[in-house]
């Protein structure tokens, strides 16, 4: 008897391969499988502006980089001494508005270079709740611990998700036309919000999603959310807080992911690349020193090897890094 809920995902016609740069923007699906993509040395870019949760605020982002927005200092809030940007999360505020500035429009024109080259582009959802700001009426990315009180808490409906979306779908085909738009729904309960309004929330994007997949410009829709509450189901595969998912799922989810956008020849080399990337973070005793070398150089060789048939790739920082363990053994 088979304990689980398993289903069939469809293989994508259109395949990610080395040459194919790839874009994640959302909730932590994107983050999950960006890594992954990265470790492999697929040409990705995740959340350009930070890990955004609800549908407008991956509008926000996506249309800055489509129109590449220049961001001045009206962009920005100072909170406390600190000059922050609601589109954006933390890792962009700073002490002096020029910085923020400077930092964010950087970004974005990397972003949007990116973007024009990019073959696919992940979008996955996280809430249908927004939080918009009092003061300005603004919906924001990050409330950047301002407090709760500053902001007003709502939920999207279904046809303003569809409507908005449906919008930039548009948008986007005829900026960047050719690219493959793939959604998704993070299986993250957000339970602060009650196990109820949760649920409801999630409904509320599959239903807008729905909608979506009928868009003249064919996007997919990738199962994220399913494989984790309805294939795999168990506590086993949390995290330590019970809502995101473990390494052991993220696992899961990743070659669910790989057999449906990956061909045979891009699972070999990312198989490939993939163990020289581990073997980045490989610890050694400090009484092995042959073994030590030993593994370094066929690491070594195993790079040279990939490079001579992958030239487009650069494994300069590999290499480098290997190397130096070997000067450091001979000294």
């Amino acid at each position: 008897m088979e304990f689980r809920t398993t289903f069939e995902i469809e293989s994508s016609e259109n395949k990610i391969s080395h040459r194919d740069p790839v874009m994640l923007i959302g909730s932590c699906f994107a983050l999950n499988i960006g890594e992954k993509l990265s470790e492999g040395k697929i040409p990705v870019m995740v959340n350009p502006s930070g890990t955004v949760y609800n549908p407008v605020s991956v509008v926000v982002a996506l249309d800055s980089i489509m129109k590449e927005k220049i961001y001045t200092i009206d962009d920005l809030y100072c909170h406390k001494g600190t000059w922050l940007s609601f589109d954006h999360y933390t890792d962009f505020s700073a002490d002096e508005p020029g910085k923020v500035i400077d930092a964010v429009n950087h970004r974005v024109k990397e972003a949007h270079s990116f973007l024009a080259s990019a073959s696919f582009l992940f979008i996955t959802f996280g809430t249908a709740r927004i939080y918009r700001f009092r003061k300005s009426g603004k919906i924001v990315s990050n409330c950047h611990k301002v407090p709760a009180s500053e902001f007003e808490r709502e939920l999207l409906t279904v046809e303003d998700i569809a409507d908005l979306w449906s919008t930039r779908l548009d948008n986007l085909d005829r900026l960047f036309p050719g690219k493959q738009v793939v959604f998704s729904v993070s299986p993250v309960r957000h339970i602060k919000d009650g196990a109820h309004a949760n649920q409801v929330s999630k409904s509320t994007l599959f239903l807008a999603v729905e909608k979506l997949l009928e868009h003249r410009t064919s996007p997919r829709y990738f199962p994220a959310y399913e494989l984790l509450m309805d294939d795999l189901r168990d506590y086993r595969y949390y995290a330590d807080d019970m809502l995101h998912p473990s390494d052991a799922a993220i696992e899961y989810i990743w070659n669910a992911f790989v057999s449906s956008y990956f061909g045979n020849d891009t699972k070999e080399l990312w198989k490939e690349i993939s163990a020289v990337s581990r073997g980045m973070g490989h610890r050694f005793r400090s009484d092995s020193a042959v073994q030590r070398e030993q593994f370094v150089r066929k690491m070594l060789s195993k790079i040279d090897a990939i490079a001579a048939r992958v030239p487009y790739l650069s494994f300069s920082r590999e290499k480098d890094y290997f190397s130096s363990l070997i000067q450091q053994g001979s000294e």
